[in-house]
């Protein structure tokens, strides 16, 4: 087992990464929960696969049960949906001792993240990502959001959990969509943080390769997280860098309405954007977008998407980096050094603009 401990202050949680970790679950929970009940969400689609296993090990060490299962789909990460699983909870008799379990990938851990945070204003919080995606970022740091039609994850809170428990062996039921996903943002890591872990990436080129490393990239990816989130947990500094690529990969998402680009992809033609821009700009070495189109290809991702200016001016008005009429825009200042640059919206967009042609 390969265990990272996140530090902050007055509090501290594990992230542990081991196969076959899921019938090991409630035994590893067990001493650091005070309640008898657990409340899992999980989706559609991992449920079947895992809730029965992962239910059971909670079960093995004295827990009483609650599944709440949703739609598979970012859809699923709504108010309405929000106000469901609150019912849901309430109606199972949830106390402020209880603990919410998320089984699944970025929108379970999200959405059932944003529901421990706010039910009888806040229970105990464990992370099982599902996916590559969440493994490697969404389930680490505390974020935790629903979306609204003005834009992704603009309603929610930093909520850390009491524990993080990733099994690799389940990346092998992902269809190759959604692990190349999940790669985007392994990749990112590589961008902002590890240059040589962003030229191993390139050498592994496939999912094959990646996979016969993945206890190493999953320690390597939560690692550089756990470093930035310890310095700056609420997102008001160093962690900002953590979205290179996002401000045109919710564009990407949201323009599409989440039908059409997984966030992985967007996030991967929004590297590419940002790298340009940052060439454009002379913060960024050149060739830098060209080796990100590269290592993207080799993993199925896309490096462009078509997408008029006006969803741009729409998502920039509310996007979280915004200070009045300026944005703050992650550059790479080198592969594997991420920096942020303030720009006025005005003069990004002409960029964009420019960009996108």
């Amino acid at each position: 087992m390969a265990t990272l401990t996140v530090s902050l202050p007055e509090r501290e949680y594990d992230i542990e990464i081991e196969r076959g970790i899921l019938s090991a679950c409630g035994q590893l929970s067990r001493p650091l929960l005070r309640g008898r009940k657990i409340v899992i969400v999980t989706d559609s689609t991992v449920g079947p696969l895992y809730g029965a296993q992962v239910a059971q090990s909670y079960r093995d060490v004295g827990f009483e049960v609650v599944t709440c299962t949703v739609p598979a789909g970012e859809k699923s990460k709504s108010a309405a949906m929000l106000a469901r699983l609150w019912e849901q909870m309430a109606g199972a008799g949830i106390t402020r001792t209880d603990c919410v379990v998320a089984l699944g990938g970025g929108v379970v851990g999200d959405l059932a993240g944003f529901a421990a945070a706010t039910i009888l204003r806040g229970v105990d919080f464990i992370q099982i990502p599902t996916t590559l995606l969440a493994q490697v970022d969404s389930s680490v740091g505390g974020k935790v959001a629903i979306d609204l039609e003005a834009g992704k994850n603009l309603a929610g809170a930093f909520y850390q959990p009491k524990l993080v428990m990733m099994d690799p062996n389940v990346l092998d039921s992902l269809p190759d969509r959604v692990f190349s996903d999940g790669m985007a943002e392994v990749i990112k890591y590589g961008c902002i943080c590890d240059g040589r872990f962003f030229d191993l990436l390139g050498q592994l080129g496939s999912r094959a390769a990646v996979m016969e490393q993945i206890d190493d990239v999953l320690t390597c990816c939560c690692a550089c997280k756990r470093q930035v989130v310890e310095q700056d947990e609420h997102d008001t500094g160093m962690r900002m860098i953590l979205n290179f690529g996002h401000t045109a990969g919710h564009v990407y998402e949201q323009a599409y309405h989440y039908e059409t680009y997984t966030h992985g992809e967007g996030v991967a033609a929004g590297m590419v954007i940002a790298a340009t821009l940052g060439e454009r700009l002379h913060q960024t070495p050149a060739g830098t977008a060209m080796r990100i189109c590269t290592i993207l290809k080799q993993f199925g991702l896309p490096t462009q998407i078509s997408c008029p200016m006006e969803a741009f001016e729409q998502t920039l008005k509310l996007d979280k980096k915004s200070d009045g009429s300026q944005i703050a825009v992650i550059l790479l200042a080198a592969m594997g050094q991420a920096v942020t640059h303030k720009m006025e919206k005005t003069a990004l967009l002409a960029q964009l603009e420019k960009i996108q042609k």
